[in-house]
């Protein structure tokens, strides 16, 4: 029996960057020798085992054979007999198929040695075109190695394996995971720049990949292509640090300006309504945490009038805060508001500039935070007034301590 590190933690370490988790493969073993040995079987698929001390994944060697269309149409093989190299050839990438012995030594039977120096993102066999879940990967692997350029050989397969329909047989919980991670690397925009090179982004999110080649107005968006501006703010919103529920609320912001009617472009008049239309079915359709969803749907639904807030006065702006909810979710509020600063400067030439919007409605939103809600109503009762009469005594009071904020 013989232990092997592979994958990210083996790639990771040759470029520098720091390791976290380490995956190794067991070649010349049975599932029975790792139970006894203390392992604790975890695999549904195929044998995958918990080292009882660090808890790290440990797989046996495996080769899989294509029986169906789609992510679970596999069978596994894993056997003593095993090799190595043959494990390795199911990989993804030839950067993820380098494996370390115990003693150090790398066994790289795919170069990808070779690709990690020249940063390329190349498969590894042909049998790549088996996993349409790769398709993805690569994308999000593209969004992490922003530096790497796609092999041609790798793009042309992925775009025959999408012709070929595998990206539709995914179930919408794997196209979400790999999203949300992809989403979550430093150059976001990559992984749908190398979607839509494959012609994936059609088939998986066809409200997003409408945005290209739609105009927007000169004098907001200098950037003009509605697109361009997309991918702009999501990468915005990677340099700002924003957590998932923003990156995905910054996908989406602007859906509607993809079904704008021709004959009232570059303008875009009612482009919220429908991009909060077109969100439902795109949450629906990848089971969108609702985390994600709310924030999304504030964020289509407002930004423009967050924009805008700066000529509000204090009576617009407790109605905004009160629309977008931000009494009770104060913490979902900012965020909203983080989503709207990187929409405002995920636009050429203006990523510098400063987004007053947010500061003043935190300012706002603390303001009228701190209007004795239980005192007015305790008063009112007192009154015998009924439960809309309070809820009125509380608007205006908040309305004035607003005010008192913001000068007025």
């Amino acid at each position: 029996m013989q232990t092997y590190m592979v994958g990210g933690a083996v790639r990771d370490a040759l470029l520098g960057l720091p390791v976290n988790d380490h995956d190794w493969v067991v070649v010349g073993a049975t599932p029975q020798e790792m139970i006894t040995g203390g392992f604790l079987p975890v695999g549904k698929d195929f044998p995958v085992f918990l080292h009882p001390q660090t808890r790290e994944e440990y797989a046996l060697a495996r080769t899989e054979r294509k029986t169906a269309r789609g992510y679970h149409g596999f069978a596994f093989h894993a056997e003593p007999n095993v090799t190595l190299e043959q494990d390795l050839a199911r990989r993804d990438l030839t950067i993820n198929a380098i494996a370390q012995d115990e003693n150090g030594r790398l066994i790289d039977p795919y170069h990808g040695q070779a690709d990690l120096k020249s940063r390329v993102l190349r498969h590894v066999t042909v049998a790549f075109r088996e996993d349409p879940v790769r398709i993805l990967r690569v994308a999000r692997f593209a969004a992490r190695f922003s530096g790497f350029s796609l092999a041609p050989e790798t793009l042309a397969l992925m775009r025959e394996m999408v012709e070929a329909g595998e990206v539709d047989a995914l179930v919408a919980e794997r196209v979400w995971q790999e999203l949300a991670r992809g989403l979550m690397e430093n150059k976001p925009s990559r992984m749908f720049e190398v979607l839509r090179e494959c012609g994936a982004l059609t088939r998986l999110l066809p409200e997003v990949e409408r945005l290209w080649g739609v105009p927007q107005r000169a004098e907001y968006h200098p950037e003009v292509d509605t697109g361009v501006h997309l991918m702009m703010v999501l990468d915005m919103s990677a340099r700002l640090q924003a957590p998932l529920p923003v990156r995905f609320a910054c996908l989406t912001h602007d859906l509607g300006k993809g079904t704008t009617p021709a004959d009232i472009l570059p303008k875009h008049i009612g482009h919220e309504e429908r991009s909060v239309e077109l969100l439902k079915g795109v949450c629906e359709r990848l089971r969108v945490p609702t985390e994600c969803r709310e924030i999304a749907d504030v964020v289509a639904r407002e930004h423009g009038n967050i924009h805008r807030s700066e000529e509000f006065n204090a009576t617009a702006v407790v109605r905004l805060l009160e629309r977008c909810d931000a009494f009770r979710k104060p913490q979902r509020f900012e965020q909203i508001l983080l989503a709207c600063e990187c929409d405002a400067r995920g636009r050429l030439g203006l990523e510098e500039r400063a987004y007053p919007q947010r500061p003043r409605l935190m300012s706002a939103l603390a303001a009228a935070q701190a209007v004795p809600t239980h005192e007015i109503a305790a008063k009112a009762q007192e009154q015998k007034l009924d439960g809309p009469r309070i809820g009125e005594m509380i608007h205006r009071a908040r309305i004035s301590a607003v005010a008192a904020c913001l000068g007025e």
